[in-house]
């Protein structure tokens, strides 16, 4: 029926891997329930929990607390200093401020303290903006005096983007990382361990024809299976994609080739499935957390931000990002696209170099 050798492979190896049903169900099962409880959540955040400590009990801090308590940014629990001091060490409140016996007057200036837990140092720095426009407008509500300045900000993009259309990119780019590294790497791992190759190599098939399959073949499955989570995102949480879907779905061909060249090296590298297990985590995981699947790149430490922006995983992240959620082509996404390329003849060399047919054969 195939008088194609690598026809005929592709089929195979599709039926291989579609054996697998309670991989494919987890590995479904994981992308699906995270981008679920992102996006039921319906892009609504709680309140941050700020205790609030009064030394004054004045008019100006009465009033000072009724204006803050009216913010729906805020949620504010007042109590002694001690007791809301445990709450920051628990967890239970992101900061406190504690407001100063000489809080009395309009024409002084009041040093309110604010107390905080420096392991959640970088999302004070990013609320404290919203804080100090807070006890400004506080203040000129207070004083009875106007603004000099009033800024309006209009959204040009004209769109609604919450963090689900911002996860959904990353989360699509880690599974097609994970599924990829899984159906080269651990693959040739196993066909070596069952005699495969060995049997494989004394036919007329080509290593080509080998090698030529499983990429199709892993690249039908992978396919496949983010498009299932991209129906759920779209269909089901309403997820928003303003780019050109098909210029987003090259770019997930294209990283799928790169990481199954990537894959194979780290197939050729390891013996074992063991070590391929090893090896495959040390590639994965440290990109998992600096890759900006999750949180914008920005938050990392500057040090580590130009050896995040070359992973892998942060190229096709950036260029899926880009493409779905800012709208640009995807020749526009040049830089990254150089990235990825760069990576695929990284892990073509490597994997052609130490693969050697021969050895595996005997």
């Amino acid at each position: 029926m195939f008088r194609s050798p690598r026809l005929y492979l592709t089929k195979v190896f599709i039926q291989i891997f579609l054996r697998n049903r309670q991989y494919i169900f987890f590995s479904l099962l994981l992308p699906i329930v995270i981008l679920g409880i992102v996006g039921l959540n319906d892009g609504e955040s709680n309140p941050i929990e700020i205790g609030l400590v009064d030394n004054s009990s004045s008019v100006i801090s009465e009033s000072f607390k009724t204006k803050l308590s009216a913010n729906h940014l805020f949620n504010i629990i007042e109590s002694d200093e001690e007791t809301l001091r445990k709450d920051l060490i628990k967890g239970d409140l992101m900061l406190i401020l504690v407001i100063p016996e000489d809080m009395e007057s309009h024409d002084q200036t009041t040093n309110i303290k604010l107390l905080v837990d420096k392991s959640q140092i970088q999302f004070i720095e990013s609320i404290k903006p919203i804080l100090n426009q807070s006890l400004l407008n506080i203040e000129r509500e207070i004083t009875k005096e106007d603004a000099m300045f009033d800024l309006t900000i209009e959204d040009v993009k004209s769109r609604s983007q919450n963090y689900l259309d911002f996860l959904l990119p990353g989360i699509m780019a880690f599974m097609l990382m994970n599924l990829s590294i899984a159906g080269s790497g651990f693959n040739v791992v196993e066909f070596r361990r069952k005699g495969i190759l060995k049997r494989l190599f004394v036919t007329p098939i080509k290593p080509i024809d080998f090698v030529s399959a499983i990429v199709v073949a892993r690249m039908i499955i992978v396919l496949g299976q983010l498009t299932a989570i991209f129906g759920f995102a779209l269909l089901i949480l309403d997820a928003h994609i303003i780019g050109s879907i098909m210029h987003l779905y090259l770019v997930i061909i294209i990283g799928i080739l790169m990481f199954l060249t990537l894959g194979f090296s780290i197939g050729s590298l390891a013996k074992t499935q063991e070590s391929v297990g090893i090896l495959a985590s040390i590639f994965i995981y440290p990109q998992l957390v600096m890759s900006g699947v999750f949180f914008p790149l920005e938050t990392l430490p500057e040090y580590i931000q130009p050896i995040a922006k070359i992973l892998p995983l942060t190229l096709v992240a950036d260029a899926m990002r880009s493409i779905a959620s800012d709208g640009l082509t995807l020749f526009q996404t040049y830089l990254d696209l150089v990235g990825i390329g760069i990576w695929l003849v990284i892990g073509t060399l490597v994997s052609t170099k130490l693969f050697v047919w021969k050895e595996v054969a005997g």
